[in-house]
């Protein structure tokens, strides 16, 4: 019996989120493989890559090995293909970070669900895709998802709304599912003196970092940020995010507003961190989120956030950000009024900031993760 319980055993970690090319995804991905790998001294790993990460991984490790597996996310081939490379590796278990399981995966395996954006939101606003076409791919996804959560041995939420609603959806049994909270990454340490984005912007700014998708609603923030600018001309919304079909478009909706919306695309971490130093506030308008991550990092980084009141945004951001009703824009508008006029306020909600974002630990988040691990095996 001990000779089987310290048996080495294989793990597989999907890792071709890994990295910025993941965006949100890629940063959880990124962290959960490197601090699994180090906290975990006894069994072997897999770690599967594509082209444009298989570099950005490393690790020296006799006990790591990485395998190109270079398919597109979401894809057919993700399907058909990924299946054998997990079958030729003769895993024990296998980590998918993201809910796109391949439906014949041939091992038992662990599934992270950050959100059930897809079932809870779905809307053609968010693809490119004709509508026939995007109905057909959502109700793919959603076969995904069930097969998926069904056939887990655990399911990893990133909260407890994120749980709740697992749990709600699917029928399960809520002891199948654990919450492991994301982590605040350190971004970089570039002294905040040095040039970059933030040296453009000599005015005092509103921040957003994040994607543009239409759950984001950040559309009804630039209505909202126009009728604040006629009285205060000197303020600028800094929106800051990878240019893609969801950014141009929104760009297309800023010209009927003020000029003064700052679009500086994607910046390395380095940079972010002095538009962070410099903002005034950061706002955080969207419908709905799994867990939010970027009002965290701008805690973390002594910036004082503005937040919607919607999902499991009041149970990770806690009494550290004053919030408001994303759909009623009047409430949008004066709680941003709000924290502009009053400092004090301001100087509260950065402080408890501060404090509310020591919360979260990507090592902790990694330390719950292994223990699942070594409970299904």
């Amino acid at each position: 019996m001990t000779n089987m319980k310290n048996k080495i055993k294989r793990i597989g970690v999907d890792a071709r989120f890994y990295g910025p090319i993941g965006k949100g995804l890629g940063r959880y991905t990124q962290e959960i493989a490197d601090n699994i790998i180090k906290l975990d001294q006894e069994n072997k790993y897999v770690v599967f890559l594509r082209q444009e990460n298989f570099s950005a991984f490393k690790c020296d490790s006799a006990r790591v090995k990485k395998v190109l597996a270079d398919i597109k996310w979401y894809s057919l081939a993700e399907q058909i293909l990924l299946p054998y490379y997990i079958w030729r590796e003769h895993l024990d278990l296998m980590h998918f970070p993201h809910f796109n399981v391949p439906i014949f995966c041939p091992v038992k395996f662990i599934v992270t669900i950050h959100d059930l954006i897809l079932i809870k939101f779905p809307t053609s606003r968010a693809t490119t895709l004709g509508p026939l076409i995007y109905k057909i791919k959502n109700l793919a996804y959603k076969i995904v998802i069930l097969l998926a959560v069904k056939r887990a041995k655990k399911i990893l939420a990133v909260s407890e709304y994120t749980k709740n609603a697992i749990v709600g959806q699917f029928k399960i049994n809520p002891k199948k599912v654990v919450v492991t909270y994301e982590g605040v990454a350190e971004l970089g340490k570039t002294p905040l003196n040095k040039g970059g984005s933030g040296d453009l912007i000599n005015s005092p700014y509103l921040l957003y970092v994040g994607n543009a998708y239409p759950h984001k609603n950040l559309e009804s923030l630039i209505k909202v940020f126009s009728e604040i600018g006629r009285a205060k001309p000197e303020l600028k919304l800094v929106l800051v995010g990878k240019e893609d079909y969801f950014y141009s478009r929104l760009k297309q909706y800023a010209r009927n507003f003020l000029n003064n919306i700052i679009f500086p695309g994607y910046v390395p971490d380095s940079e972010l961190e002095v538009l962070y130093s410099r903002a005034t506030l950061y706002i955080f308008p969207s419908f709905y989120e799994g867990f939010g991550l970027p009002p965290l990092e701008a805690m973390a980084h002594g910036l004082t956030v503005v937040s919607s009141d919607k999902t499991c945004l009041p149970e990770v951001l806690g009494g550290a950000a004053l919030y408001f009703n994303p759909d009623d824009e009047t409430d949008m508008k004066n709680k941003i009024e709000q924290a502009l006029t009053d400092e004090k306020l301001r100087e509260d909600l950065r402080e408890r900031g501060y404090k509310q974002a020591k919360k979260y630990s990507w090592q902790e988040c990694a330390e719950k993760t292994l223990e699942v691990y070594r409970n299904c095996l």
